[in-house]
């Protein structure tokens, strides 16, 4: 089975792209990481093991993780965040307007229903998001 360097390095092939160490590390620290990793918290502990990796090197990094379909990029809040998607099931999210906390759930009846929407509008789903902006418990008090 494949994982994702392989899959990463078979899209840089495919695109005429080198395998770099530099995307090595980027990659590496990224798969270490969990949840919705902002940008910031990523280069941090990307300098801590490499310090010749600047933020433009990962920002292009992470493109190319996004375009091979590894990573997907949310903005909740103003806030960019980076979310591993190579074997992760679906999921929805709840967005802290406040503290920008992100909660991850599922939901069989949401999942139904959607699909029920789609096919009374005529509509074939490929694919959605859903993302609930409120406010966390902590915030609250």
């Amino acid at each position: 089975m494949l994982d994702e360097f392989d899959i990463f390095i078979d899209f840089l092939k495919q695109h005429d792209l080198r395998w770099t160490p530099q995307r090595k590390s980027i990659l590496k620290v990224f798969l270490q990481l969990e949840g919705h990793v902002p940008i910031d918290d990523l280069h941090k502990k990307i300098r801590s093991e490499d310090p010749t990796i600047g933020i433009a090197t990962l920002y292009r990094t992470m493109k190319l993780l996004i375009d091979a379909g590894l990573a997907e990029m949310h903005t909740f809040n103003e806030r960019t965040t980076y979310e591993r998607l190579y074997q992760v099931g679906h999921h929805d999210h709840l967005i802290c307007k406040i503290c920008g906390k992100t909660v991850e759930f599922e939901h069989p009846l949401i999942e139904k229903y959607q699909q029920e929407v789609c096919e009374r509008h005529g509509f074939a789903l490929k694919s959605h998001r859903m993302e609930l902006f409120g406010i966390c418990n902590e915030c609250q008090k």
